[in-house]
């Protein structure tokens, strides 16, 4: 096979970001699926989705999805320009509260002028897996449904494409 392993809906594992990280062969199956998850609403205004968006919310163990609504963007020029991201400082606040799981409906996690990525360096060294690109987060409560987000079991990979989904 021979592909952009980040393509449509993916998951990256700690090895997407760190060479000793966790490669998706070695992330355990029930850290990706029948995950509790919670919807977070971004900001009406503004790119950065900071830690005051999760304070109140309990984020532990469970899936963060974060809802920016850029979905409506996909498969148009604008959803590669200007896309909401979740800051750095929400990352530390997401990884000190013990979220399993960060996913965003947008182009990238982390504000892609900023070469460093943040958000994945934070997220990814706490080994917690991130979701980009997600897609139909609208009709999803504030929380009590579960999330699935699981990747082929691919030795030496860190990044793969995902079928994502919500139970209620």
């Amino acid at each position: 096979i021979e592909m952009v392993a980040n393509t449509g809906t993916y998951l990256d594992a700690p090895f997407h970001r760190y060479a000793g990280g966790k490669d998706l062969s070695a992330l355990p199956l029930e850290s990706l699926a029948g995950l509790d998850a919670v919807v977070i609403r971004g900001p009406a205004t503004g790119r950065a989705v900071g830690p005051e968006a999760f304070v109140g919310r309990d984020v532990r163990g469970k899936a963060v999805l974060v809802r920016t609504g850029w979905d409506a963007h996909w498969g148009t020029p604008t959803y590669l320009d200007g896309h909401p991201f979740v800051s750095a400082e929400a990352a530390e606040y997401l990884v000190a509260e013990g979220a399993a799981l960060v996913g965003i409906d947008s182009l990238n996690i982390d504000d892609m002028r900023d070469l460093a990525r943040p958000v994945h360096s934070t997220l990814l060294g706490a080994e917690i897996p991130i979701v980009e690109h997600l897609r139909g987060l609208a009709p999803l409560p504030d929380s009590g449904f579960r999330f699935s987000a699981v990747p082929a079991k691919v030795a030496g990979f860190g990044t793969w494409p995902v079928r994502a989904y919500a139970t209620l």
